[in-house]
């Protein structure tokens, strides 16, 4: 009989395996009442415990990522460009810190210093990052190991994830489907387990979106409490953290990217025993019904709230709150930043403003505030009022419970680089149509994987608090990860 070290175990079928239990390849059925088996899986603060130990290697556990990496991109896409052999060099220096060691991914909208950064566009092909961003000096820091860029659409404008400039990333539960955007590619990797978490960010629902897709976990924090950028817009709406397999995953990173020390994130290792009343919605915002999957399985997850001594209460919209209005100011605000991503390509390239160089939707973004750049002022006020109209929703309640998508992921194709850019954003319009709420408002909001459909694709619930409730979040993630675990729910592509 052939003798196995523990570390040849740790690294080919263990800890370092494929992050995922000998088990089916579609989702089977969910225990209640019991934790994630740790046998079974590692996510990234136990790989950086073994490491810490000396049980493996950063270098191992780096190599054993881009063997997985390269066993499933092939068939989902989801990598803008690889960084092995900086990584392997990064690797063999054993990196200090809260998470050193583990393998991970950077999306393809932050700079690495040295790396490429396509900005999910064509127009930046060639370029190399000369300096870090702020959430990549944070993770450099904190010992992380990124060993490729993760797909993004172009500057993270829509919904999925298919550019020009990468192609179409796809979703490891069914290929034929969307990966979800902006942080498409993140989502991907972390389903098909190739690393146990991957950088994400959220601007419009980005985080979300592919956590609801890809059947992860994801969680936009509040903002002003996780690093953006050294010089912020008028209404910073986007934040940085991760998609995960596990919520102790995501809190390690959020405590990896926060700006200060928030002992109530620090403190949290597990459900909390407060109770909650939460607030139930299920018709979107848009008026359109959602998808009757959706809803079944939103209120499956409000069923399970109320199993775990939560009370859910029916929760509408006051009166006085515009749907239309919201969109009409948050799409004009979306729209500035197109502009001037097209002024930034054309200074890149040394090419006029065209579909040569950037997306057909980035311009039609561009040409639309172009034409109402004359409302921008009125916008902004709108917006930076936006955080007291939202935290009057929940003068009764303590959490909001709705589903993150009302409808299922997209095929690909359906809103695709080429398709016609009117069409296309209001189907995003129509698809996105809870998640911006929580960017314009600075709220704390979380993509929790708990219902599946009849076809075997994801379905994300999303809870939602006031800004500053990141901590009130976890503590019921961390509940809902026990009673109805998702470690086990594993695509049939998966890096094994």
């Amino acid at each position: 009989m052939t003798h196995i070290t523990r570390r040849q175990a740790l690294v080919s079928g263990g800890a370092l395996g494929a992050f995922l239990p000998m088990a089916a390849a579609c989702a089977p059925a969910k225990t209640a009442n019991a934790s994630p088996d740790e046998s079974k899986f590692t996510d990234g603060v136990r790989l950086a415990e073994l490491i810490a130990k000396g049980e493996l290697t950063a270098l191992e556990a780096v190599n054993a990522a881009i063997d997985r990496a390269e066993s499933v991109e092939p068939k989902i896409n989801a990598i803008a460009s690889k960084m092995y052999d900086s990584a392997r060099d990064m690797a063999a220096s054993t990196p200090q810190g809260r998470l050193g060691g583990v393998p991970s991914f950077i999306k393809d909208l932050n700079d690495w210093k040295g790396a490429p950064t396509f900005y999910g566009s064509q127009a930046f092909k060639g370029y190399i990052a000369q300096s870090d961003h702020e959430i990549s000096m944070a993770w450099r820091k904190a010992g992380i190991i990124p060993i490729g860029k993760s797909t993004s659409p172009e500057l993270g404008l829509t919904a999925t994830t298919e550019t020009l400039v990468t192609g179409a990333s796809r979703n490891p539960w069914n290929t034929d489907h969307s990966t979800g955007g902006s942080s498409g590619g993140a989502g991907a990797l972390v389903a098909a387990r190739v690393v146990p978490f991957a950088h994400a960010t959220d601007g419009g629902g980005s985080i979300r979106i592919p956590a609801s897709c890809n059947g992860v976990f994801g969680l936009k924090p509040s903002r002003g409490r996780t690093y953006l950028r050294a010089s912020e817009p008028p209404v910073p709406i986007s934040v940085s953290l991760a998609e995960t397999l596990t919520v102790r995953d995501s809190v390690a990173v959020f405590r990896v990217n926060q700006t200060g020390n928030y002992d109530d994130i620090g403190a949290i290792s597990g459900p909390s025993e407060k109770r909650l009343k939460i607030g139930l919605l299920t018709m979107p915002p848009s008026g359109k019904p959602a998808d009757a999957e959706v809803v079944a399985a939103t209120e499956k997850a409000a069923a399970l709230c109320n199993s775990l001594g939560h009370e859910v209460v029916p929760f509408a919209f006051p009166a006085s709150f515009s749907t239309a209005e919201f969109v009409e100011n948050f799409v004009l605000y979306w729209s500035a930043g197109a502009a001037e991503f097209v002024q930034q390509a054309s200074k890149f390239t040394g090419k006029p403003p065209g579909p040569d160089i950037v997306e057909p939707l980035t311009l039609h973004l561009a040409g639309h505030f172009q034409k109402n750049a004359a409302a921008f002022g009125d916008a902004v006020a709108y917006l930076k009022g936006f955080e007291a109209v939202y935290d009057s929703w929940f003068s009764n309640m303590d959490i909001l419970l709705t589903p993150t998508l009302p409808h299922l992921p997209f095929k690909i194709g359906e809103i695709g680089p080429t398709v016609d850019p009117e069409v296309h954003f209001s189907k995003v319009i129509d698809y996105a149509t809870f998640t911006p709420l929580m960017n314009v408002s600075g709220a704390a909001s979380m993509s929790v994987p708990l219902g599946w459909s009849t076809s075997g694709l994801p379905i994300g619930i999303m809870f939602s608090g006031k800004r500053g409730d990141d901590g009130k979040l976890y503590g019921l993630a961390y509940e809902l990860e026990q009673a109805a675990p998702w470690i086990d729910n594993i695509p049939p592509v998966h890096a094994s």
